[in-house]
């Protein structure tokens, strides 16, 4: 490898985009070629720089199985920016295992890291630990641990767990400015702000107060049975019942928690559960069904009882009731959710990332852009979809993820 080269990709490592470009714009050949488009995707410049990668992987020569790994690494990193989680995955699996084989180790742990970044993306908790746990990060230079932190605190918030998030991003900040890469350290800033925001509502006896996920830990942990909207739970003295599958009893069982200690009339719940205007005998039939399966499903925290104006909830253990809900609530809050993390994303990716079909997801995005709350650019396959970030509010609660204790 000539000085050029070298310098190029010494000036890259230490994020000195526009000093590598310097050394190679004018080149043609494969290791050029490459750091040009590891160069372009770091300017933002994602297209052009899949490009080049994919021009520099067929350069390198069948003996040049490393080179070529690497260039597929750097397209997997270009894919994962741009949001294209359909790129193959086993791809990067096998230029993992051939940057393994070869020696270069900390190449392999950046795919690593990709690999568990895609997994916490689209809401695979429990495999993005799996795949962590491989990982030694102390042999790693300063990025790699930063990158490996960064993971850790992401796994942590979604799990609810902002302390240990919280300790995680205070060792990528460390790493982060032991590297010098000034990206790097923004990162992380960026990062460590989701901790500071508001991460849900709590509804209690006809009051609403903001909580942070500090806060919502602690919620969590309390004595009290919280109805939690933004997983579609109800939990009580470690024991938690699902009801993600089961919108009507959700719908019931948050009406009858935010009314406690009092009732909600029959007339009001039909509304909740059922959207009915004009009520007839089949709805009030249709409530005694629905409130018969929601008191055998809740049987285990709370009982439901009839009361002369409609139904009440009455925890176990007299302890009270408290009702997580989202920071913002609307129609398509997990579309919006995805969004706001200021990226551009396709229908397919974010269909992929939210388990939904891509019709579903299409015509989510035709009411948002409908309603001026997202934009989108380009045509057929190549449009995205993007909004700014909604300033003031973490998303961490509306992605998604297994439920705590599941």
């Amino acid at each position: 490898m000539d000085s050029l080269i070298t310098a190029a990709a010494r000036a890259l490592a230490a994020g000195d985009v526009l000093g590598a470009l310097n050394r190679v714009a004018l080149r043609e050949d494969a290791p050029a070629l490459a750091l040009r488009g590891i160069a372009m995707a770091q300017l933002g410049e994602l297209d052009r720089a899949r490009i080049l990668v994919r021009k520099a992987a067929r350069a390198f020569g069948p003996r040049e199985a490393v080179a070529r790994a690497r260039c597929i690494v750097a397209e997997a990193e270009i894919a994962f920016v741009s949001r294209d989680l359909g790129w193959p995955v086993k791809s990067l699996d096998a230029a993992r295992a051939t940057l393994e084989t070869r020696g270069d180790l900390v190449n392999a742990a950046h795919a690593r890291y990709l690999e568990v970044r895609r997994l916490l993306l689209i809401g695979r908790l429990d495999d993005a630990e799996r795949v962590l746990a491989l990982l030694d990060p102390s042999a790693l230079p300063p990025a790699l641990r930063a990158a490996h932190e960064l993971v850790a605190a992401g796994i942590a918030m979604r799990r609810l767990q902002a302390k240990v998030a919280r300790a995680a991003l205070g060792r990528a900040a460390d790493v982060a400015r032991q590297a010098g890469i000034p990206a790097l350290i923004a990162e992380v800033d960026s990062a460590s702000l989701v901790l500071n925001a508001p991460a849900a509502r709590l509804i209690a006896r006809g009051e609403e107060r903001v909580l942070l996920l500090d806060d919502v830990e602690a919620l969590q942990a309390s004595k009290s049975l919280v109805v939690d909207a933004c997983r579609y739970a109800l939990r009580h003295a470690g024991t938690m019942v699902s009801l993600a599958t089961r919108p009507v009893l959700f719908a019931l069982a948050r009406a009858l928690g935010e009314a406690w200690p009092g009732d909600v009339p029959r007339a009001k719940l039909l509304a909740r559960a059922f959207g009915a205007r004009f009520v007839d005998e089949s709805h009030r039939a249709r409530l005694r069904v629905e409130i018969g399966r929601l008191r055998a499903a809740l049987r285990p925290l709370a009982d439901v009882s009839a009361t002369q104006q409609g139904f009440a909830l009455t925890p176990h253990g007299g302890s009270d009731i408290m009702v997580l809900a989202r920071p913002m609530e609307e129609e398509h809050a997990a579309v919006l959710a995805f969004l706001a993390d200021g990226e551009s994303w396709s229908s397919s990716a974010l269909a992929l990332a939210l388990g939904s079909s891509q019709r579903t997801v299409q015509r989510a995005l035709d009411a948002l852009a409908a309603a001026g709350k997202v934009q989108s650019f380009g045509r057929a396959r190549a449009r995205r979809w993007m909004t700014p970030p909604v300033p003031g509010f973490t998303t961490t609660l509306l992605l998604p993820a297994p439920l705590p204790g599941a």
